[in-house]
């Protein structure tokens, strides 16, 4: 008569400790299981827990061989880096030149006898000669302003055309075909106006060709609700000797009538 075998306890929690470590790999598992079948079914005889025991002894080793036989998931490839921009340089036959590039902008729209002041923007281009052209010159306080090879030059107090003429005759030490330049104002600064009292933004306003008296106050926001609409003047001239142009606000709005008054460079607008 077989005996029971009294160390299935600890075979069976070795079974177990086995299973844990091999949960991992499916064929290990199946094996295992159908091992532990195996023994519970046939745990009356020592023979089968020889055979059981042996498998078990066997099965670390099958499950480190499956691992090295199973092919480690790759990382995915990391793409190549785009290669680096490069800036060529730029050549004259494909690439404006900044100046000219600038020189898009709109002009002012000003009379050919406009006379160029402090602050006012410029456009200058020598046609064929980018090098020599410039865009958004500002005149400065002292009334020059610079332009590439030639330097300072006045021009505050010329036409366009008068500042164009004396551009052409300085280009001729540089040039040796006669250069065709045009001169644009493309910001009138020089000419201003100013508002103050009872008006909604206090201050200097640039005078644009045909801007009227109602024009500027409404620009500059309006009347305030305190403004007396009788006592709106222009004062005009040098202190001391300014002159006291009255303007009938009402007149004009209801009208149209501004009473041959003009707004003049200097003026200021005078709303009680």
């Amino acid at each position: 008569m077989d005996v029971p075998f009294r160390g299935m306890g600890r075979v069976r929690t070795g079974i177990d400790q086995v299973r844990d470590l091999c949960t991992a790999k499916r064929v290990a598992k199946q094996v295992l299981d159908s091992c532990i079948h195996d023994a519970y079914k046939s745990a009356n005889t020592m023979t089968s827990l020889r055979c059981t025991l042996l498998s078990i002894a066997l099965l670390p080793a099958l499950a480190a061989g499956l691992a090295q036989q199973t092919p480690a998931r790759s990382a995915p490839a990391a793409k190549p880096a785009a290669a680096p921009a490069i800036n060529h340089p730029a050549t004259s036959s494909s690439t404006a030149h900044p100046a000219a590039t600038a020189l898009v902008a709109h002009p002012a729209n000003v009379a050919p006898a406009y006379i160029i002041g402090p602050d006012d923007a410029l456009s200058v281009m020598v046609w064929d000669n980018p090098n020599y052209s410039a865009a958004n010159l500002p005149v400065r306080p002292d009334g020059k302003i610079t332009l590439p090879m030639i330097g300072d030059i006045q021009a505050s107090g010329f036409t366009p055309m008068q500042l164009s003429a004396d551009i052409t005759t300085r280009l001729k030490q540089f040039i040796i075909d006669p250069a065709t330049v045009n001169v644009s104002v493309l910001a009138v600064n020089s000419k201003r106006v100013y508002l103050i009292g009872e008006v909604m933004h206090v201050g200097p306003l640039a005078i644009t060709p045909g801007l009227t008296i109602l024009q500027a106050i409404a620009t500059a926001g309006g009347l305030t609700p305190y403004a007396n609409k009788k006592h709106i003047y222009i004062l005009r001239g040098d202190p001391g000797k300014q002159q006291n142009i009255p303007f009938d606000y009402t007149k004009a709005l209801k009208k149209g009538d501004m009473q041959g008054v003009t707004l003049a460079p200097g003026d200021t607008i005078v709303i009680q």
